[in-house]
């Protein structure tokens, strides 16, 4: 009996010993397995974005007025991107798409996307793409083939410059802003880059395409030649001028297109006008305060004179000779003025006569 107890007493503790091990055992494999996923997700994830965005479309061929879906991966999550259909396989730039059926999206968190696109006729003949590029950020596109039923179709155009021009420096804006700036004259920059020629022939006076735009507005195209000519296989500093219009102010981008494809994108940073705003507190004080000194020489030409009597003539009889006279007395405060003493009134004054014959009573002799 004891030694049942005894067996019994050492059987107990033995249960608890075991799962304790079972669950170390599971612990172990769920540590071992967990990581083996995050490892292929994550490999997963870097051979997505090796391959780099990406691009299909619902159809292969549909006519004006219908819709497509357009999706997307491996674009950067959370982008703004916009969707285009364009002709000559947009050799030409976004002047060869239909700009005004286009539409944006937004990638998600893991860089994919899915749109319906209306189909729309380019201004340019087919062969045509479905173009998505980001809107802002590190350049990235990617193209889809597409067929707009009934629209023409041409051979692409050759290219005017040979060469294949990349970009091999962080680009420079150079110079300054002067005097006049700081009145509203436009900004001017100098945009230099270097660029390489990775083709087998010459690149002759090439065109390039510098785009200037504020905030989240597209970019204003302008083609400026460089004179020069970059040899294949060797390199080249590029300079081109950039201006702005007349009084832009805040965060610019400047960006630079050869061939079609954007080469590179710089920020440009530009200051307040402040003298333009001088000027019109300056103005707002100058102008009312000249209305306010015309109007009131106006009104003093404009008002009545005040008018002042300088004599007055009064007649006078002369009791010895019998005529009258008119003789001329100044007002009190003229020079030449015989006024009264103060001390005197004119009933008290005394008599400038005197006499020395006394009255004489009546009847006498």
């Amino acid at each position: 009996m004891s030694t049942a107890l005894t067996g019994a007493a050492v059987a107990v503790p033995r249960l608890p010993r075991r799962g304790a091990a079972a669950l170390v055992l599971c612990a172990a494999l769920l540590l071992v397995l967990f990581p083996a996923r995050t490892a292929m997700t994550a490999t997963t994830a870097h051979a997505s974005a090796a391959d780099g965005p990406s691009v299909h479309v619902s159809k292969k061929e549909a006519g004006k007025g219908g819709t497509l879906t357009v999706t997307g991966r491996g674009w950067r999550p959370k982008t703004l991107l916009t969707l285009l259909i364009c002709g000559q396989n947009m050799i030409g730039g976004t002047n060869a798409c239909a700009n005004g059926d286009g539409r944006a999206v937004t990638t998600d968190r893991n860089g994919a996307f899915r749109k319906s696109l209306p189909v729309a006729e380019p201004p340019k003949p087919c062969p045509c793409v479905v173009h998505v590029a980001t809107v802002t950020g590190t350049p990235d596109a990617a193209d889809a083939a597409f067929k707009v039923a009934g629209h023409p179709v041409a051979p692409l155009p050759k290219e005017s410059t040979g060469g294949r021009l990349t970009v091999l420096a962080q680009p420079r804006l150079e110079g300054s802003s002067g005097l006049l700036t700081w009145f509203g004259a436009p900004p001017q920059r100098e945009l230099t880059v270097t660029v390489g020629n990775l083709g087998s022939t010459p690149a002759k006076d090439p065109v390039f395409q510098v785009g200037t735009s504020h905030g989240v507005f597209a970019p204003e195209w302008e083609e400026q030649q460089w004179r020069g000519t970059v040899p294949a296989g060797k390199k080249a500093e590029v300079r081109l001028p950039v201006e702005l219009a007349a009084g832009a102010h805040g965060d610019h981008l400047v960006s630079l297109k050869y061939g079609g494809k954007v080469l590179v994108e710089q920020p440009w940073g530009v200051g307040r006008p402040w003298g333009v705003t001088l000027f019109w507190v300056l103005l707002g004080v100058v102008v009312p305060t000249a209305v306010f000194r015309i109007g009131m020489a106006i009104v003093d030409r404009v008002r009545p004179r005040r008018t002042t009597t300088t004599g007055r003539s009064s007649t006078t009889g002369s009791s010895t000779t019998g005529r009258s006279t008119t003789r001329c007395t100044e007002d009190p405060g003229t020079p030449g003025e015989s006024a009264a003493l103060p001390w005197f009134t004119p009933d008290t004054a005394p008599s400038t006569t005197t006499s020395t014959e006394r009255p004489t009573s009546k009847g006498s002799a």
